[in-house]
């Protein structure tokens, strides 16, 4: 049975919208388009849809523009149809359609992520504990208390218990035998890191070992710590470790997988730090390597950490990538257009419309407001009276005349400014929307709820209402 899309728009976008929906018609796949009634689509509101689509829907999913701001679940319960937010631009509608029933399912994943609290020692079991919350809100599956050489570590076991009561998984790190046995005896899950001559302590207690080769760059000894392990009839997790570039990198990375070869049942770990902490590179591109080895070898552990700056997302990134790289893998396909969490600086279809296209669009306008839109010869802005293209915002200042509005040349400085960088870098800009960086920040508010919440608007003066 073909799957049944409606779709919600406004008068402006309703052709266009057409146009590309007859471009992507399949026996799989049958699409309507239904406009509500309003001229531009992304002001179209939940109130407005239900006083303007009658019920009963007969279609299997809503589409509503990606620029809706209303309540998705709210008009979902209402219509008993599901209903999602499409794509900000039209020209990604075939992408769109292209994941039956909606975007890819990133909800799964089969690699757990351990995320380390390199300094634990020198913070107190509050601030342990806080650190903890932020780790698992991005993703961490278990906390790792990192010990420090000649460091006191005298609250560790109620660093563990405080852990294990907030609900956490724990490790515990630490080259000290001592405070491996300490942390094992006050309940930790896991201790990192034994090798076969320290394995004693796996056997006074309960915590998982995992298992390191007793001298750098060493396979061997690491495969004699696991046999014995497995004569025990006890779990464990293997670490060939991953060494840093131009310090046994290359030949680390061949360890991980002359371990898969020799042992393809064996549960693995790999650290990710002495790549993304030691290279002065942006560590999503990094990390999306690192995942795809991690996933082809099909090791299910990973130890994160974000110490330096540019890794201060490090955890929230490591579960974008092995999200996006378990479903690719399941999909037999490459991790490519699954999800874009990680392409932070650039995108991959940065400028939507060609020169001309956007030149036509300006043709028909007919009223004041300013649109603002970025092309491959720079940025575009133009409403009724005009249409400018520049690569330097200051250079259009003069031609918007709107010296007399300090809130509205304030408006249009801001998205100028920000469609400006997104023309150098090749992003994609969304007038009034954040620009999208990915897993590397906090997603922020929409923006145009900020401006009128601070009186700013976007029309030209004299030219329309006000927020």
């Amino acid at each position: 049975m073909r799957e049944r899309v409606l779709f919600l728009t406004g008068r402006l976008a309703c052709p266009r919208l057409e146009k590309v929906l007859a471009q992507v018609a399949d026996a799989d796949l049958q699409t309507a388009v239904e406009d509500v009634g309003v001229k531009v689509a992304a002001l179209m509101t939940a109130g407005l849809i239900k006083r303007r689509l009658a019920p009963p829907v007969e279609a299997d999913r809503v589409v509503v523009p990606g620029l809706f701001r209303g309540d998705i679940d709210a008009l979902t319960v209402h219509y008993n149809v599901p209903f999602q937010r499409g794509p900000d631009d039209l020209k990604d509608v075939p992408d769109f359609l292209g994941h039956p029933g909606g975007p890819p399912d990133l909800s799964r994943y089969d690699v757990r992520i351990f995320a380390e609290i390199v300094e634990a020692p020198t913070l107190s079991v509050d601030a342990i504990v806080a650190r903890a919350a932020d780790y698992r809100d991005d993703g961490a599956d278990v906390i790792d208390l990192g010990c420090l050489p000649d460091t006191p570590f005298p609250h560790l076991e109620d660093a563990v218990g405080a852990l294990a009561s907030a609900g956490h998984a724990v490790s515990v790190d630490s080259a000290d035998p001592d405070e491996l046995r300490r942390g094992a005896r006050a309940g930790a899950n896991y201790l990192l890191s034994l090798t076969e001559d320290s394995l004693a302590l796996a056997e006074e207690g309960d915590a998982t070992p995992i298992l390191i080769p007793a001298r750098p760059g060493e396979v061997a000894s690491l495969l004699r710590a696991m046999d014995r392990m497995d004569a025990m009839g006890r779990p464990y997790i293997a670490d060939p470790i991953l060494d840093p570039i131009h310090f046994g990198f290359a030949r680390s990375v061949e360890r991980y997988a002359e371990l898969r070869r020799r042992r393809p049942d064996a549960e693995i770990l790999m650290g990710t730090g002495n790549l993304t902490e030691l290279t002065d590179a942006d560590s999503t591109g990094v990390t999306a390597a690192l995942m795809g080895l991690v996933s082809e070898l099909h090791i299910t552990n990973v130890l994160v950490v974000q110490v330096s700056a540019h890794c201060r997302r490090a955890v929230r990134e490591h579960d974008a990538a092995r999200r996006m790289m378990y479903r690719a893998r399941e999909d037999g396909g490459l991790p490519s257009g699954v999800d874009a969490a990680l392409l932070c600086l650039r995108a991959k279809k940065p400028f939507v419309n060609a020169p001309d296209e956007i030149a036509e669009m300006a043709a028909a306008i007919s009223d004041p407001n300013f649109r603002i839109e970025v092309a491959e010869d720079g940025v575009h802005v133009y409403n009724r009276d005009g249409h400018h293209v520049a690569d330097d915002p200051y250079s259009l200042f003069s031609r918007l005349a709107v010296e007399g509005d300090a809130g509205h040349a304030f408006y249009l400085g801001y998205e100028l400014a920000r469609a400006e960088v997104a023309w150098r870098l090749g992003k994609r800009y969304v007038q009034d929307r954040p620009l999208d960086w990915g897993a590397a920040v906090d997603r922020a508010a929409d923006d145009l709820a900020a401006f009128q919440a601070a009186g700013v608007t976007k029309r030209r003066p004299g030219g329309g209402e006000k927020p």
